[in-house]
C-alpha cells in the first residue's frame, strides 16, 4: 500500500543522493501503473507520484524547491544538518 509516508522516504531518498532521479522516476512510473493507493493518502499521493513520473522529461525536471513543496503536502518538512565530509 503506497502512503503519504512512502511517497515522503521516496523524495527523501532523492534528495539525499540515495536514490537517482532516474530510480525515482521509475518508482513512480511503476507506482502509478501498478501502485495501490492508501484511500484516505489517495489525492496528494496520486498527483505527487504524477510530477514525480515526469521529472525526467527535460522540460519539466525536479527542482529542490519543488520536491520541498511536494514534501510539505504531504505534510512532512525537511530538517538540513551541515555535515563534514572527508
Amino acid at each position: 500500500m503506497i502512503t503519504r509516508h512512502i511517497v515522503a522516504e521516496k523524495l527523501f531518498g532523492h534528495l539525499n543522493h540515495d536514490i537517482s532521479l532516474a530510480e525515482l522516476v521509475d518508482w513512480a512510473e511503476h507506482v502509478m501503473m501498478n501502485g495501490e493507493v492508501a484511500d484516505q493518502d489517495a489525492e496528494v499521493v496520486n498527483d505527487t507520484v504524477a510530477r514525480i513520473g515526469v521529472a525526467d522529461v527535460q522540460q519539466f525536471g525536479l527542482l529542490w524547491e519543488e520536491c520541498e513543496h511536494m514534501l510539505q503536502k504531504l505534510g512532512y518538512g525537511l530538517d538540513l544538518r551541515l555535515k563534514k565530509v572527508a
